[in-house]
């Protein structure tokens, strides 16, 4: 472990096992934040900084892909490990399309579960690390001003941006030079009550390449990655 020490909220109604992998994830070095429902958990969300969420799904009050669900909505980088007996594919299929970035049935092996937190904890440590962009952002001839959400383009013209193109911007920005996935744009752009088609996404990087590209058929910053998402460069 590192220097730090990360802290996880583990969600559990199941005193025994609450109980088993608290033990076992303090003997690792992580702080430990129990809560024994739905609504406990949204709470202690609320209330403090979790470096990753481990998460039944059957709880009392709300059930986890529900609080999976409105986490993601506030939290779109914070890691979900989701604890489940539903074994089916349909059932592992929602809960990553909710949100969860791993899911894991019981009864499970404690040693994968401990491999898979260091794996989700390390992930959490790099976004954790990255800077925040500056209200004013400049990229060749381009100027983005995140806060009056308006931009100059190459030929020096003031363009007004929606909130979703700040958004989107923001986040490609953020992640520069990194592919950022059509996953995560759904979490952070349109949260979950709206799911825009591939061509929706396509057309707000199209517009991107008019404002901002010398040659919108060979981008230099926007880019589509087939299959996987989309990235913008800049060195």
């Amino acid at each position: 472990m590192a220097d730090k020490q990360f802290s996880i909220l583990l969600v559990e109604d199941e005193e025994n096992l609450q109980e088993a992998l608290k033990l076992n994830l303090e003997l690792e070095g992580y702080e430990i934040t129990s809560a024994y429902d739905g609504a406990e958990a949204l709470k202690a969300v609320a209330r403090e900084h979790f470096d990753l969420m481990i998460l039944d799904v059957m709880l009392p009050e709300l059930d986890g892909i529900t609080v999976c669900e409105t986490v993601r909505l506030s939290h779109p980088d914070m890691p979900i490990l989701i604890l489940s007996a539903k074994n089916s594919s349909a059932d592992r299929v929602l809960g990553l399309k909710k949100g969860a970035d791993d899911y894991l049935t019981k009864p499970f092996n404690l040693e994968e579960l401990l491999l898979r937190v260091d794996k989700l904890i390390k992930k959490s440590e790099r976004l954790g690390s990255k800077l925040p962009v500056a209200e004013v952002y400049e990229f060749g001839k381009n100027k983005i001003d995140f806060k009056a959400s308006e931009a100059w383009t190459k030929d020096g013209e003031r363009v007004a941006l929606t909130k979703k193109e700040i958004m989107l911007l923001k986040l490609l920005v953020e992640n520069k030079n990194e592919v950022v996935t059509r996953e995560k744009i759904l979490q952070v752009v349109w949260g979950y009550n709206v799911y825009p088609t591939t061509r929706t996404i396509d057309n707000f990087i199209l517009n991107f390449r008019k404002y901002f590209e010398e040659d919108s058929r060979a981008p230099e910053y926007f880019h589509s990655v087939r299959g996987v998402g989309y990235k913008f460069t800049h060195t």
